[in-house]
């Protein structure tokens, strides 16, 4: 999964000219959480609406609204917007993405094609593409299963399905009780009470299973 699937493409930009307060209402018209800064035709840095609103007055000022409206006209962006950037190439993985947002919590960052702006991924879209990865508009049935940890175990759980056709797959990894490796698949084409025989019988562990009639968390 690429982040050039899952982006918004040609995002709304700002320049580090650009005052605070201008900035603030396009985030207000425009629904938007953050803001890349463009200068010269290369990002160099983002605004978030929380970068925006912390460098407003207090309710706690003295000063006169004239002075207010002064001293807010003069600030811009260029004050306020986080350096160094951190950046994604629309060729990067999904996943490499994710653990990048995590790792520097952020809620979203550019996306660049060499060193031109071509979008934005966020926390929303990677969770967008999680929830494509487990299939989870396909309908059907979710299956957890244990595997024995050796090669050809994952080809025992897709023949066992058959007729089924799995639409998503996900491995948690090896489970510390055994020599198991534990998989998550979402089945359509059949039914729960015939899925888990099917399976049960090709030596596999059901350690869930639910959808069309079936108990919830079966375990």
């Amino acid at each position: 999964m690429w982040v050039r699937d899952w982006m918004s493409s040609d995002p709304e930009t700002i320049t580090p000219e650009t005052p605070v307060l201008e900035a603030l209402k396009v985030l207000a018209d425009k629904g938007f959480r953050r803001l890349p800064v463009v200068s010269g035709g290369e990002v160099v840095g983002i605004v978030t609406d929380k970068d925006l609103k912390d460098a407003m007055p207090g309710k706690a000022t003295t000063l006169s609204v004239w002075e207010l409206n002064y001293l807010l006209s003069k600030l811009k962006v260029s004050e306020v917007m986080s350096r160094p950037l951190i950046t994604a190439q629309a060729d990067e993985l999904m996943e490499d993405i994710a653990l990048r947002l995590q790792e520097y919590k952020i809620g979203g960052m550019p996306v660049l094609r060499g060193r031109a702006l071509v979008g934005m991924i966020t926390i929303t879209d990677v969770l967008r593409a999680f929830t494509a990865i487990f299939g989870l508009t396909e309908g059907g049935i979710r299956l957890t299963v244990d595997v024995p940890d050796v090669p050809g175990g994952l080809d025992r759980v897709l023949q066992a399905i058959l007729p089924g056709n799995v639409v998503s797959v996900a491995t948690s990894g090896v489970e510390p009780s055994g020599p198991w490796r534990r998989f998550v698949l979402r089945v359509t084409g059949t039914s729960a009470t015939s899925l888990q025989g099917q399976v049960e019988r090709a030596g596999i562990r059901v350690i869930d299973l639910r959808g069309q009639g079936s108990p919830e968390g079966l375990r």
